[in-house]
């Protein structure tokens, strides 16, 4: 059954099939939900008064009182402004409108009071206000809200008079409406209103568009942004706990290869933080239910010899196991690592990719069918209809956000009989708290939160363009010591000519610089065979300096790295610069990482910079990212809907996310289904959103 807030906006008074059009084209406003939805992005507070003798040109948004004296419409008839005196006991200034200008003298009438609210500025050396707000004085009575609402608007609906006071007025209509016809039902069962001193959803809805004063108004936000993130949170966990219930998962009980491979074969030992997660995923494996988890770490924190451990494990109880990686390099990097351990435990192993040759799949297809191959690595090559497992027990996929949910759920379909693989996604790209609650709020997570012993951190220092010469003596220094060193430059698409100008620019003066040296080159125009054998030589420590565009961000590990340079710094996003850092630092020397830039630095790149100096922690860079970019820009999240967000701000509001997260939690926990009376306003609010996880704090 269609509900009020259903109803297609151009059926307010008001607002009529044109303008209804205007709305849905121009703000996505389609019902009487959308408009009650769109909320304030500021409020104007005006209960101060200034008189004009107090007035300065840097002031921001004020309110005058007094009277228009003169007006006169001048310039090109076809470009006419409108230029107004108005004055107070204690001076005058000048109104001007290069717009509307018939519509405001029809409107303007010298000699009555009039409140005036504009930003002062200056024209022909006189304080001004360009396009102010004028209405009739009439003084605030006693209660009076003084904080009014400033909604987001376009250029062509304030053409059509939609501006931000007329979406005001039709936003305060709705709500007489809908308040005078009950409409606005409570979602919150009660107990929960009660628990954290919530205003009723009809009230924080009133006070959010027409705050009382700034309590109500911090009122009304709270509860509406709880309410947006508790409903994102309920459905995910009622998900989770669906898939739980459903999805069976190979009871993973014999272990003895990871024994072995433990006690015999094991050249290190593994972190605190390495066991911890290796006992979650173990239990897991144990449950009998499909294990769905996210494991996150920092570059170089060990995530791959734990996914290793837990192919033994799926191995050892007679299953397959495949990993999937999103590139070439990276899934020959991991199968170059892993197949000496494979080898040594008796394991067959084998490497499926774009570019393996047709004489050679075809027995590694013979051979995964028939269960004689134990472990492939592989691209998305992996997922195509040819590749069949006998049974697989264990999929791993690195990198996830490099894959499309389409992609890792055909993974999913290639076991035959009613369980399900185990799904264990990794990361190295570190994701905020109250990210990876919201995005990925319905698998399990464990953090590899420390780095293996003997890593020294890396010294990353900021330079200027001025230091060039110095950088260039400091890599001699190095190369000197046997190491290798980066040079990497910037790749944006749309400009990419410039782009490859830049890189070859800079590695003829790194020739010129470092005559004596080999050195290769890595760009996005090679063909992949080339990329392949300049990568392969500096792996090799063919060659000491290797000059490329971000193509290297994930895939190369060379432990004998020793220094990243990253030119022009500021043109890279933080999550960017600290995966490229993560490419150095693999080996027991000390590291390094030369941020190279202009002096001219943005207020954002420099906070950028100063970050990825200031720390190592890839979990901190990403809140200062978040808090940057906002999370519909980081890695992986724009496929997810779950970050439509109309209120809440995951960046700023990570408290209220992890209380309406355990609020959740706690519900599910007692009541698993939303079958007892306390929780029908639940059950009712659920069954009314729609199946996708686009804001489900909804008007319903």
């Amino acid at each position: 059954m269609a509900s009020f807030f259903d109803t297609k906006i151009e059926f307010l008074k008001g607002v009529g099939p044109q303008k209804g059009t205007l709305l849905n084209k121009e703000l996505a406003i389609f019902n009487y939900g959308g408009l009650i939805q769109h909320y304030p992005f500021r409020y104007e507070d005006k209960s101060k008064i200034y008189t004009i003798g107090e007035l300065k040109k840097d002031m921001p948004y004020v309110q005058i009182k007094g009277q228009i004296t003169n007006v006169k419409k001048e310039g090109h008839v076809r470009r006419p402004r409108l230029i107004a005196t108005f004055q107070d006991d204690t001076g005058k200034v000048d109104l001007i409108w290069f717009q509307g200008v018939n519509w405001v003298l029809q409107k303007i009438k010298p000699g009555i009071e009039y409140l005036l609210f504009g930003k002062p500025g200056l024209f022909n050396n006189k304080l001004t206000f360009t396009h102010p707000e004028i209405e009739l004085f009439s003084p605030v009575k006693e209660g009076e809200s003084t904080l009014y609402p400033v909604y987001n608007t376009t250029e062509l609906l304030r053409k059509k008079y939609l501006d931000s006071k007329a979406i005001a007025k039709l936003t305060r209509q709705l709500l007489i409406v809908s308040l005078n016809g009950k409409k606005i039902e409570e979602t919150l069962p009660q107990y929960i209103v009660d628990h954290y001193g919530f205003f009723s959803r009809e009230k924080a809805l009133q006070h959010i568009h027409f705050p009382a004063d700034i309590k109500h108004l911090e009122r009304a936000k709270s509860r509406l942004k709880f309410d947006e993130l508790f409903w994102v949170q309920l459905q995910l966990l009622l998900e989770k706990g669906k898939r739980k219930a459903a999805l069976q998962g190979k009871v993973m009980t014999e272990i003895p290869s990871v024994t072995i491979f433990y006690n015999e074969q094991l050249p290190f030992d593994l972190t605190t933080a390495q066991k911890q997660v290796i006992k979650e995923i173990r239990k897991d494996m144990l449950s009998g239910k499909q294990m769905n988890r996210l494991l996150q770490g920092d570059v170089g924190s060990g995530k791959t010899i734990v996914g290793f451990i837990c192919m033994l494990m799926a191995i050892d109880n007679g299953t397959q196991a495949c990993m999937m990686a999103p590139t070439e390099i990276l899934a020959e990097q991991h199968y170059q690592g892993l197949k000496p351990y494979a080898d040594t435990m008796g394991i067959s192993i084998a490497l499926l990719t774009g570019s393996t040759k047709k004489k050679e799949r075809k027995p590694l297809f013979e051979n995964l069918q028939t269960g004689e191959l134990d472990l492939i690595i592989g691209t998305h090559a992996l997922i195509e209809d040819t590749v069949k497992f006998k049974e697989l027990g264990l999929c791993i996929i690195d990198e996830q956000h490099r894959f499309g949910v389409a992609q890792r759920a055909k993974l999913w379909n290639k076991n035959s009989g009613n369980n399900y693989p185990h799904m264990l996604v990794m990361t190295a790209t570190p994701i905020p708290r109250t990210l990876a609650m919201t995005v990925y709020g319905d698998l399990d997570v464990s953090v590899i939160d420390e780095l293996p012993a003997g890593r020294k951190p890396i010294k990353t220092l900021h330079k200027y363009d001025s230091n060039r010469l110095a950088v260039f003596g400091f890599l001699k220094e190095e190369i000197a010591k046997g190491r290798q060193v980066y040079i990497v430059y910037p790749l944006i698409e749309e400009s990419e000519t410039l782009d490859y100008k830049d890189l070859m620019d800079g590695y003829e003066s790194v020739c010129r610089a470092f005559p004596d040296q080999h050195i290769s080159i890595v760009h996005g125009k090679m063909k992949a065979v080339d990329k392949e054998y300049e990568m392969s030589r500096f792996v090799k420590g063919e060659t000491h300096i290797m000059v490329a565009t971000t193509v290297i961000e994930v895939g190369v590990n060379v432990p004998n790295a020793s220094v990243m340079v990253i030119e022009n710094a500021e043109r890279f996003g933080l999550a960017q610069l600290h995966q490229l850092r993560g490419r150095v630092g693999r080996g027991a020397e000390q590291s390094y990482c030369l941020l190279m830039s202009d002096y001219k630095l943005s207020k954002e790149a420099k906070l950028r910079i100063d970050t990825m100096v200031r720390t190592n922690n890839g979990f901190e860079i990403a809140d200062v990212d978040l808090k940057l970019r906002g999370p519909g820009d980081l890695s992986g999240t724009q496929q997810s809907g779950v970050l439509d967000l109309l209120i809440a701000d995951l960046a700023t509001d990570g408290r209220i996310l992890q209380e309406a997260r355990l609020c959740a939690e706690k519900i599910i926990d007692a009541d698993s289904k939303l079958e007892l009376p306390e929780n029908r306003n639940l059950r009712k609010h659920i069954s009314s959103l729609k199946k996708s996880y686009v804001n489900w704090g909804r008007i319903s």
